[in-house]
């Protein structure tokens, strides 16, 4: 499906915004919402290209930039940091070979940092694309990633 055919599934009044920018960016292979896109959602909702971009900007589910098929957030909440988040994040970026807020040569993973997973009562957290897991190790971290490459 093409942009246009996307953002035309919803009705054009502006608190569809995150329905429709949510919609691009799952629909894009990179994962993430052109400058295209966001122009042409303005037009759509008679907004402001700026307006629209703003919000991109300002959620971090969305994104402006290329991302890999699997996006990898963890929780870096207090809770999560007593329950060694940081630790979790160092291994992550070992196994993967990038730093947070990259993404691997192969575009498969990109690892990125979320405030709160809402999981507190099982931390460390993380979520790979809309899956969430909990209880986090180094050895369950690794079959994790097995699993999805």
């Amino acid at each position: 499906m093409n942009p246009q055919e996307i953002i035309s599934k919803h009705k054009p009044t502006q608190d569809n915004l995150l329905n429709i920018l949510h919609d691009l960016q799952n629909n894009n292979p990179e994962n993430y919402i052109t400058t295209d896109a966001m122009d042409l959602v303005a037009r759509y909702l008679n907004m402001t290209k700026s307006s629209v971009y703003g919000v991109v900007d300002y959620y971090s589910m969305l994104s402006l930039k290329p991302r890999g098929r699997y996006i990898i957030r963890i929780c870096v909440s207090p809770v999560c940091h007593i329950k060694k988040a940081g630790g979790i994040i160092s291994h992550l970026e070992n196994t993967l070979g990038i730093k947070t807020s990259e993404t691997t040569p192969d575009k498969l993973f990109t690892l990125e940092v979320a405030e709160c997973l809402g999981q507190c009562q099982e931390a460390p957290s993380m979520m790979i694309n809309e899956k969430v897991y909990n209880n986090l190790t180094e050895a369950r971290i690794e079959g994790i990633i097995a699993q999805h490459k």
